[in-house]
């Protein structure tokens, strides 16, 4: 698993590093407000519902409104997949707006999951791999009002996240943490374009468990984002820090069955 990290690492450099004279750079600041729902309804599946509002100028600003969706299936406790779909809606943000025409899309996304989990001493791993298909809206010309055409584009991630308690050995009710990610997207298919790093994730973040059903994290978020298309002959990248807030609810419905 440490060559899969070193690995991901290497090739976020390589390609952030490339082109560097070739480029346009922006900075956004950001704050992504997100909800995460998971309801149990058996020993091996679950419902998994997500919302994450994301915001341009920390909260003022629109950068892209996501819903998604799926089903759960635990292999064990330390292996769990997912399918689902997800709706994404993308606004026009930033001094270079992703869609050329400077308007905003809808984006449909199917997705398929595997996370895998375990515990080294005190430290608790996560490996998230997950594979999309992605109809993104565009405009086959400006004379369009709405999308008309939804082409294919296929992306792969791998996330890896570790937390550690703030007190004693075990993240259990009323304990605080620090939870570290890195995520890697890697565009890929005949419809990538610009973008085959499409880009990373960095998260670090303030953890509070209230019980076995409710955590609270905070703080703080680094995207790195390149565009599918160029501007005058360069590629676009932009550069997003800010605050990310999220709220994780695990609800098991199984007790009513019974």
């Amino acid at each position: 698993m440490k060559k899969i990290i070193l690995i991901s690492i290497f090739i976020t450099y390589i390609a952030t590093a490339l082109g560097q004279n070739n480029r346009l750079n922006t900075n956004n600041k950001i704050g992504w407000f997100n909800y995460f729902g998971t309801f149990k309804v058996s020993e091996k599946f679950g419902i998994h519902t997500e919302y994450q509002w994301r915001r341009d100028n920390i909260i003022t600003n629109w950068q892209q409104s996501l819903l998604r969706v799926g089903i759960n299936y635990n292999l064990n406790p330390r292996v769990l997949f997912r399918v689902g779909y997800g709706w994404i809606e993308t606004y026009p943000y930033g001094d270079y707006p992703i869609n050329g025409f400077g308007r905003d899309f809808t984006e449909h996304r199917i997705f398929q999951m595997v996370q895998l989990s375990h515990k080294e001493g005190i430290v608790d791993f996560s490996h998230r791999f997950m594979l999309e298909q992605r109809f993104v809206g565009k405009y086959s010309s400006l004379n369009e009002t709405t999308e008309d055409e939804f082409p294919l584009l296929n992306r792969v991630r791998y996330m890896c996240r570790f937390q550690v308690p703030l007190k004693g050995r075990e993240i259990t009710d009323k304990t605080p943490y620090v939870a570290v990610y890195d995520e890697l997207f890697i565009g890929f298919g005949k419809n990538v374009n610009a973008n085959i790093f499409d880009q990373n994730r960095i998260g670090v973040l303030l953890g509070f468990r209230f019980n076995k059903n409710v955590r609270i994290e905070a703080g703080y978020l680094n995207q790195t984002l390149q565009f599918g298309r160029q501007i005058t002959g360069q590629n676009v990248f932009q550069y997003n820090n800010g605050l990310i807030v999220n709220a994780n609810f695990n609800i098991s419905m199984t007790k009513q069955t019974k």
